[in-house]
């Protein structure tokens, strides 16, 4: 697929011609996590991701029942311009649909959260490569043996996105990403991933598995997919995320969240 703006993809996501991975796509447009939760949660929720704003930091909550999102795009619908959604319900294996019109109800609330993705245009910039973009895959994620702090029901073991670099690139890396702390900012770590509990990096337990050569490291970032964990723990009667990876493209440029560093501050 090549690369296009943010309208054009959605569209295309929209009319059910594109369901995949969006990482590498509609470059310099902020990519975004989705977690939708019943209203009577909503308060909860919002207070869990305060609470763990590395991994989940809260860029826009809309009202119950609205779907439009004209705060985040031009004719942004959350039931239609997510390539690949997630129904969740207690006890069973999330359902992954490309349209959620049929499952819309009243009481929804969206949250859009910070999603790594956006940070990736700013590395390719300054001519570091990103492996998963050059491979054309989604990006490797692993829960980690961290816990983050509960708020209500929403409970979750942090989840960490992958990406190796050569070890004296490590620091650019750093000061790059740090610009960007609404989009998870500076890895958390890098190096041996057992430090992390992750007793096998070529095992992910979302994405795609990627190539570490030799000399490079792998570094880690808190990961929106933290969200979605705790979403799914909370055992919710029902509610709503994207699946990994697929994310919601908006109309905003990812240098508008450069130095941004909390979400009262985000004016859109």
């Amino acid at each position: 697929m090549s690369q296009r703006d943010a309208t054009e993809l959605r569209t295309e996501i929209r009319g059910g011609h594109f369901c995949g991975p969006t990482s590498g796509l509609a470059p310099g447009f902020v990519q975004a996590n989705i977690a939708i939760v019943p209203a009577t949660q909503a308060g909860d929720f919002e207070a869990f991701c305060d609470a763990n704003a590395r991994a989940c930091a809260l860029l826009h909550r809309s009202q119950p029942g609205e779907y439009l999102l004209p705060e985040l795009g031009d004719d942004i619908d959350i039931r239609t311009d997510v390539p690949r959604y997630q129904l969740h319900s207690p006890g069973g294996v999330a359902e992954e649909v490309t349209d959620i019109r049929d499952f819309w109800r009243d009481d929804l609330v969206t949250f859009v959260l910070g999603c790594s993705f956006s940070f990736e245009e700013a590395l390719l910039g300054h001519g570091l490569e990103v492996r998963n973009v050059t491979d054309g895959c989604n990006v490797p994620m692993y829960r980690t043996s961290r816990r983050c702090q509960s708020v209500g029901r929403f409970a979750a073991r942090l989840v960490v996105s992958m990406r190796p670099f050569p070890a004296e690139a490590l620091d650019r890396v750093h000061s790059i990403c740090a610009r960007y702390p609404l989009v998870h900012g500076a890895p958390i770590f890098a190096g041996d991933p057992s430090e992390l509990g992750i007793a096998d990096i070529r095992r992910t337990d979302f994405g795609d598995a990627v190539r570490v050569r030799a000399g490079e490291v792998p570094a880690f970032w808190a990961c929106g997919v933290t969200a979605i964990e705790a979403v799914r723990n909370a055992g919710l009667d029902f509610c709503i995320t994207h699946s990994p990876g697929h994310m919601l493209v908006t109309d905003h440029l990812n240098e508008s969240l450069a130095g941004v560093s909390a979400r009262e501050q985000l004016q859109w």
